[in-house]
Parts: structure tokens; sequence; C-alpha cells
């Protein structure tokens, strides 16, 4: 199905006779009001978590891009079909390389994708063009992680509507400068782990941060740093790149990483204290323009309303709530999941591992 004028229509790949069969008697229900439960029960084998092998069979087709005989005819499909299941080849590769090594989903691509060189040697991933995208993706979510960590510290230090520990700009300033280590911004750039190893191969520079920082939001500035110095021309790959920073990007965006990279060039000779004062000044504008971007009319009262967490009053900021500080999703982990409704992939002993099933359609190789 897909939505078109705001309804559901027809999608571009028809259901086959088995499948219609399966859904009618659960789709016959939908229009009233009030189901015995036995019709209920009746209609049951459509219900979720059900194994049903008409809905396998037919959804692996479409989601592997796959024939009923589990090839692969890239004519026969349309651009999306060919990204999705490039993004399906390139997780089941990243198993066959680390799937034993007993982590989830979204690390074991990590793992094969985000670092190290076996995008560029390994036979499977580097002949699927989008393996760059995925590495440039993953990269551009640390800072992205890193931004909303710190974010929320900054609105979690300030107190609510009714008056208890609303904060200043200066105060909201200082709260980060005064976690800021001495020195200047080109000593903690020295101090960084290293990005790149010999021969331009990336080296988990960010890992290293979050495995040995503390936690606290000079752990995320850091990371912000690691991110500057990844758009440089010349670091990533282009096609990599052009992922990073953003396809769509036409000029430097706010707080993106080469927005950042310009903070280093313009306080590289200054104390830390400073550059961590102006990224509170950032986050604090851009919340600002995203708070009237979002600007609507109440019809309820006619006023102005503001869809964000914090307000300013009398040059006084306060909450009316806490931000989330939790990754942005991937979607890594829908797409395990989906492989293993599909059969492509089954978790044993604790480890990741690619079927046989799985390996034949995606050839993930060995």
């Amino acid at each position: 199905m897909e939505v078109r004028d705001g309804a559901l229509r027809p999608g571009r790949h028809p259901c086959p006779a088995a499948l219609r069969e399966l859904f009618a008697p659960l789709l016959s229900l939908a229009e009233r009001d009030v189901v015995p439960l036995d019709e209920l029960d009746r209609a049951g084998q459509a219900a979720l978590g059900v194994p049903s092998p008409a809905e396998q069979d037919w959804l692996t087709r479409v989601l592997t891009a796959t024939d009923s005989g589990g090839r692969y005819a890239p004519r026969d499909w349309e651009a999306s079909d060919r990204t999705r299941r490039a993004a399906f080849r390139i997780l089941a590769r990243a198993i066959v390389l680390h799937g034993r090594d007993g982590q989830d989903h979204q690390e074991t691509l990590r793992s094969a994708v985000a670092f190290g060189q076996e995008v560029t040697i390994d036979p499977v991933l580097s002949a699927i063009p989008e393996t760059a995208g995925w590495r440039g993706l993953l990269l551009r979510h640390y800072s992205v992680g890193a931004w909303r960590r710190l974010w929320a510290a900054l609105v979690s230090s300030i107190g609510s509507k009714e008056g208890e520990a609303d904060r200043t700009a200066q105060e909201l300033r200082d709260w980060l400068a005064e976690q800021a280590p001495a020195g200047d911004v080109r000593g903690v750039l020295r101090d960084l782990p290293p990005l790149q190893g010999p021969g331009g191969v990336l080296l988990p520079a960010e890992q290293r941060l979050l495995e040995t920082g503390d936690g606290g939001p000079m752990t995320d500035v850091r990371l912000l740093l690691v991110g500057a110095l990844r758009s440089r021309e010349g670091h990533l790959p282009d096609d990599v790149r052009a992922v990073f920073l953003g396809r769509q990007r036409r000029s430097a965006e706010f707080l993106d990483p080469t927005w950042v990279d310009g903070l280093i060039h313009d306080y590289g000779d200054r104390p830390v204290r400073d550059l961590a004062a102006r990224l509170v000044d950032d986050m604090l504008a851009q919340s600002r323009r995203v708070a009237l971007a979002k600007l609507r009319t109440d019809p309820a009262t006619g006023g102005l309303k503001i869809f964000s967490r914090l307000h300013v009053r009398n040059e006084r900021y306060f909450k009316t709530g806490d931000e989330g500080d939790a990754d942005i999703g991937t979607r890594i982990p829908q797409l395990g999941f989906f492989g293993r409704q599909l059969g492509l992939f089954v978790v044993r002993d604790g480890c990741h591992i690619v079927t046989e099933r799985g390996l034949g359609i995606l050839e993930a190789g060995r």
C-alpha cells in the first residue's frame, strides 16, 4: 500500500491471491463495530506474530527485490527497491563478518562499515554502492547524538516556569564553560584519539571517546570536534562525505559539522571555556529558530502557540519539560527484525547468523 491524497491506496506490488485470501476474514471484520469472539478467532490466522508461508514468501520477494526463485534482476525493480535490497545485503554481510561478536544489529553494522577498511577490501561490501552512504550516515550519527545529549543536559539544568532554577543566558554559558578543561581549543584537538591510520583508514575515535569519557557534556563537545575534523575535504571519500554532510545540502547549515569546523577556526587559540559558551549561544539560537518555524495559531484562543519545551521570560529561561537524549533511530534494528521474520537471519547462542536461505537471496558471501 501507499498513501495518496491522505488515504491508503494500492501500492506498486499487487497482493497474490493467497495473501488476499489470508487477510479477507480480518478485513471483512474491520467495517463492523462489534465482532463475536469466535469470528475474531477465525480471523486470527492473519494476526501479528502468526506464521504464514504465503505472507513470508511474498514479503521476502518485495523486501529483497527477488523473484519467486530468490533471484535478483535489477531491471525488474525500481530504485527504491534496489536501495532497500542493498540495505539488507549490507547488514547481512556485516553479520557474516561480525555477527559472532555478540553485538546487536546496529553495532554489528557499525563494526563492518563505519570504521576500518572492510568497506573497500571486502568483496561484497565494496561492490555495493550504498555502503558508502551507510558509512556517512553512521559517522554523522555520532554528531547528531552529541548535540541531542548536550541540549538535553543544558535543558535539564534549567528550572520550570514556577521560578525555581530558571537561568539567564550568561548562567547557561557558565554552566558549560565551568566544565571545560583548562587550556585552548588546539590543545583539546591534539588530545583527541587518532581519526585515521596508515593509508587513510578510518579509526574509531568516536567510539574511543564514548568508552573513555565520563559521559558528561565535554565528551559530547569532543565528539562534535571529531565530526568537524571529519567534515574537512579530503578526510572522507566524496561519496561518503556527501551523505555525512547531507545530500540536499547546498551550504553550511546551523550546527552541522562544517559549522563546528568554522568554530574551530575562530576559537582555535582561545580558551576551551570560550568555545563552550559559544556552543550554548548557538544551541539557544537554534532552539528559537526551530520554535518560530513551528509557530501556529491556536484555534481555541486565537493566540500564537509555540511548540517548545524551553521559553524565555524577562530574559530568564525556563522549561516546561525535559528534552530526550536518546540517539536518533537509524532503523537498523527494524531491518534486522524484518530479516529474522523472513527467515534471513537468526540468533543462535547469542550470536547473529545469516541463514543459508539468507546467504542465497542476499548474495552475502560466506
